[in-house]
């Protein structure tokens, strides 16, 4: 599987594709323009690579949405503080129709990561929560959704990414638990949903109760052993990104692929510049020639991919326009909108000082919260807003900020936790992004689980008492 260049199929990709016989594509936000463009795309892929064509992308909820012309579902964890099991597969259905409606088939959701350290840099609010239980009963409501909507699903990161402290997109994380703690927690989730799972994806990281030496994209141990002979799993297995820097600082493009193949993966994720993608493309093909990878077990992982691409084509098919679930998303971003130590918002029409990110960056696969200006131009609707924007946390002169005498809000629109803001005391904090900060701040809080326009009228719509938080935090 690779990416490709921008919004459009060029003629040197279109022949690349060709010349290697690929037929899987994971699209990013590069190359995403418009309805009309991305359905444009996937037909051209699709003409190049085939009826096999797999076209895939993240589209998660939350933070985690390419397309910013479709209405904005919520972040996992939203759904699990809603704990509406039905509201979940409702949610995911939609999600998978505008993903037909265009022409891609593959989902890479839903994420079965259960996150029980919120000090996660990566999965936070893309997690159901930290209870297996809980998350074993959304991913299954998520399933069903995607597989009702003909559109294939992939559970991720397999065998759990909810308890490191490192991104394994910076480097390799270590998981150090034993088997039993692994199988009570990390795995549950995954084995009991494989059944409902025509794909996985697989983590970048090492578990020493499981294999000591590799991390689990590249260990035999783990996805053949494990996934395969001991749960019977025949159906697809996928790799992360192999360029991030777990895999791509640690063993090489080339070389990891070939692990990850003879490992037991059937597809290898090959994104980034060409170089990256000849460098995979010629050490698989010299491990073919030279013996490393078995001939027999490569046309299995063949007739996988297959048999995934016949069971959900990759064509354009009809579908409700996606703005009738406007409703549905609003309704399930203000069912998981959530009270935390019993926040009392101050009366609308007051007067208020907000404190807030002047402009969040983007990270990695998660897009930028929302900017400070939008949000007291918003919360202007409530208050009498004075803003105060800040570049940096630590800069922030909380003694200053009280003697303006106005009830303090600070707004959270960063995806990581900042130990500057440990302690603090604000009147009132709206944790718009990593709900995790409501744990730092010192103050009662309002989470949203994302700060989609959808969240912030919710939250919007709590402040001016039309609306309870009824959701509850699911760690």
């Amino acid at each position: 599987m690779v990416d490709i260049p921008g919004p459009g199929l060029d003629d040197d990709t279109a022949a690349h594709l060709k010349r290697h016989g690929i037929r899987s594509v994971c699209l990013f936000g590069k190359n995403i323009q418009s309805e009309a463009q991305l359905r444009a795309l996937c037909a051209d892929l699709r003409a190049v690579m085939g009826d096999r064509a797999l076209i895939a992308m993240d589209h998660e909820g939350g933070a985690i949405l390419r397309p910013a012309f479709w209405p904005f579902a919520p972040a996992a964890m939203g759904l699990g503080a809603a704990d509406d099991p039905a509201l979940t597969q409702t949610v995911n259905a939609a999600l998978a129709r505008q993903l037909r409606r265009v022409g891609l088939n593959w989902n890479f959701a839903p994420v079965l990561d259960v996150n029980v350290n919120p000090a996660n840099p990566v999965i936070g609010e893309r997690a159901f929560g930290d209870d297996p239980a809980a998350v074993t009963r959304h991913g299954r409501a998520a399933l069903r959704g995607h597989a009702g909507a003909g559109v294939a699903a992939c559970v991720k990161h397999f065998p759990g990414h909810g308890d490191t402290v490192l991104d394994s997109h910076l480097a390799l994380p270590t998981v150090h638990k034993t088997r039993a703690e692994l199988d009570a927690t990390e795995l549950a989730p995954f084995r009991a949903l494989l059944p409902e799972a025509p794909a996985l994806m697989t983590a970048h990281i090492v578990y020493p109760a499981l294999d000591p030496e590799r991390p689990a994209t590249l260990s035999r141990t783990i996805l053949t052993d494990l996934l395969r002979r001991d749960w019977g799993y025949d159906g697809v297995i996928v790799t992360d990104s192999m360029g991030m820097q777990a895999i791509d600082g640690h063993y090489g493009r080339g070389e990891a692929a070939v692990l990850a193949l003879s490992a037991g993966a059937d597809l290898v994720m090959a994104l980034g510049r060409r170089e990256a993608q000849d460098a995979t493309l010629a050490a698989v093909d010299g491990a073919l020639a030279g013996g490393r990878l078995d001939p027999a077990q490569m046309a299995a992982s063949r007739e996988r991919l297959r048999a995934l691409a016949q069971a959900f084509p990759a064509q354009a098919v009809p579908t409700p326009d996606p703005a009738a679930d406007a409703a549905l998303f609003s309704h399930a971003w203000a069912a998981g909108l959530t009270a935390y130590r019993t926040p009392q918002p101050p009366p609308p029409g007051s007067r208020v000082l907000l404190v807030a990110w002047r402009a969040p960056e983007r990270h990695n696969v998660s897009e930028a919260g929302a900017d400070a200006e939008t949000l007291a131009r918003e919360l202007g609707q409530v208050y009498d807003v004075a803003l105060h924007p800040f570049e940096r946390p630590e800069d922030l002169d909380w003694a200053a900020l009280r003697a303006a005498g106005r009830p303090v809000i600070l707004a959270t629109t960063a995806r990581h936790r900042s130990p500057a803001l440990v302690g603090v005391t604000p009147d009132l904090h709206l944790a718009l992004y990593n709900p995790y900060a409501a744990l730092d701040v010192d103050a009662p809080a309002l989470i949203t689980y994302g700060f989609r326009p959808e969240a912030r009228r919710a939250l919007l719509a709590c402040l001016r008492g039309e609306q309870a938080a009824g959701g509850k935090a699911p760690f």
